[in-house]
Formats: structure tokens, sequence, C-alpha cells
């Protein structure tokens, strides 16, 4: 679908879309706003729907209803995986105040690793079409995988990218500034928003191995693959601010992002024999999302009580 010019195009949007975002939350330490964060949120999805409109003008409907197939996809893993955000800010003791710069460069990360995988990608399935299947059958395993995993549980010292970190360099203790480094006994020190900067970086190619191949299994595209990616990506740290004080209550999401997964692994795999059309794929994409979505908004249960009971089942389990 993409020609150079389209390529160079939507990188250069991409890279003023990025500098608007750095000035509208500015660098300086500081707490965003709930109001705020809602209403960039918005701006970048609407952003994002525009130049989907877009893509229908220019191609059609089709690579349109394949770019917002990948970024519903995109999307609902991203505010899944905010989940693990939380947890490393938590981890770390980094403050709302000062999370905003370590998640820019954790964007500017996940855009650059985005378009290096999916380059390799599209060399690899283009050398071997049987790729596909191998990739259908992996994105049925993280499925099933975390249908039925018991906990969510994330173990910090257990990254191995942190722990190979700290046997180089050592870390400051207690360092509440927004630095990533720190002089201390006449030498550098790495702080707290370094580490969780790492682990946010190391944490999103395990959440780019999920994304990337399920887009694939949407449409070989790349410039499809890559924009709905990067667009979905792009608002990603207004929605942070957003989702943190309310995701405990999305208790259903994790469940239909992963069937979204199932559907489209199982999709990858029954290809050679049942061409299933965008149309239709996206229909399915959307009412797994929406369901999840309306059955963890309807459920009264409040966090705490949910927690607890899930505690219990683990137990006896």
């Amino acid at each position: 679908m993409a020609s150079r010019g389209l390529w160079i195009g939507f990188a250069a949007g991409l890279l003023l879309l990025i500098v608007v975002d750095l000035i509208a939350f500015g660098r300086k330490p500081r707490t965003i706003s709930l109001r705020r964060a809602a209403a960039w949120s918005a701006l970048w999805i609407g952003v994002s729907l525009a130049f989907d409109l877009w893509i229908w003008h220019y191609a059609g409907a089709r690579p349109a209803i394949e770019f917002l197939s990948g970024y519903l996809i995109e999307k609902s893993l991203s505010v899944d995986n905010l989940f693990v955000f939380i947890v490393i800010f938590q981890y770390f003791s980094i403050e709302p105040a000062r999370q905003h710069r370590v998640l820019v460069w954790g964007i500017l990360g996940a855009l650059t690793l985005r378009g290096l995988l999916i380059a390799a990608g599209v060399v690899f399935i283009n050398a071997f079409s049987w790729s596909l299947y191998i990739l259908g059958a992996f994105l049925v395993y993280v499925a099933l995988h975390l249908l039925f995993r018991k906990s969510k549980t994330v173990r910090m010292e257990a990254n191995p990218v942190l722990r190979w970190l700290g046997k180089i360099v050592p870390a400051a203790q207690n360092d509440a500034s927004a630095n990533f480094f720190v002089r201390g006994n006449g030498r550098w020190l790495v702080t707290p928003m370094l580490l969780a900067m790492v682990a946010i970086e190391s944490a999103d190619v395990l959440f780019a191995l999920d994304s990337i191949p399920a887009v694939f299994g949407i449409t070989r595209d790349p410039f499809i693959v890559f924009s709905s990616n990067a667009c979905a990506i792009l608002g990603l740290r207004a929605l942070y601010f957003v989702v943190a004080k309310w995701i405990t209550q999305l208790r259903y999401l994790d469940t239909g992002v992963s069937l979204v997964l199932l559907f489209i692994g199982l999709k990858m795999l029954a290809a050679h024999w049942v061409d299933i059309p965008s149309e239709i794929s996206l229909a399915v994409i959307a009412f797994l999302l929406a369901v999840a979505t309306v059955a963890s908004l309807l459920d009264k249960r409040g966090p705490a009580k949910r927690d607890a009971e899930s505690a219990n089942q683990g137990n006896k389990a």
C-alpha cells in the first residue's frame, strides 16, 4: 500500500506529534491531573481515528479496517499491560510527578523497538511464508497461558536485565530526583528512575512479542502494522494517567485481550482453509473487547473484595 513518500510523511507526522506531546506535558516533574490526561488521551484517539479515515479515502475500506483492527489490538494490550507499569513505579517508589519522564523515554523506546521487530518480521514472513503458522501457534499458546494463569504478580527481582545492570553499575538508594544518574562517593550511580525505565523497556519487549504477531494476523502490510502500533502507543503516556485511576475496575479486560489473541492465532492457523474477511475480524475483536469492558464496569464487587477472592482461589489451587 505505502509508497516511500507515505512512509516519510508518516514518520515526519509522528515526530511532530511526539514533539507536541513533549511540549504538552513538559519536561519538569509535576503531577498530571486526571482531567488533563483524559483530554490529551481523547485527542490522540481522535487523531488516530482521523488518520484511519484518511487511509479509507486514500487506499479504500480494507486497509482502513485492518488499521482499526490493529489499533484496537495494540490499544487493548497496552491498557492491560499498564498494570505492569503501575507495579514498576510502585516497586521503585516513583511518585506521579516523576512518572511522565520515564514514560516518554519508554514510549520512544517502544516505537523504535516495534519498528525494528516489524521490519524483521516482514523480511522473515516474505522469506518463509510458513512462519505465519508458527506465529499463530505462538499466539494461541500466549492466549491460553494468559487465560489460565493463576496470578498477575510481577517479580522485579527476577528481571534479568535489572540483575545484570545491578552487577555493573551501583544503584543510588532513596534518590528522589528526576535524574537517571547521580554522583555519589566519587562515582556515578544509577537512580530508581533509570531502573524503572529499564524495567519498562524490558517489559515492552515481551509486550511487542504479543502485539506484533497479532497485527500480522490481521494484515501483512508493514505500513498498516507499524502505523497502527505507533498510533496506539503515541497516546499511551496520557492514557496511563487516566487508566491508573481505575485500572483495578477492569477485571475482565485481560480475559477479553486473551480471547482476542486466541481468535487471531486460530485465524492464522486456519488461513490455508478458511479466509475470514477483515470486516468479520474487526467485528469479533470489537465485540470481545466491548463485552470484557462492560462486564468489568458492571461488576459490583470492590477491588479489595475481588483481590481477596482471587487470593482464596489461589490458595485452594
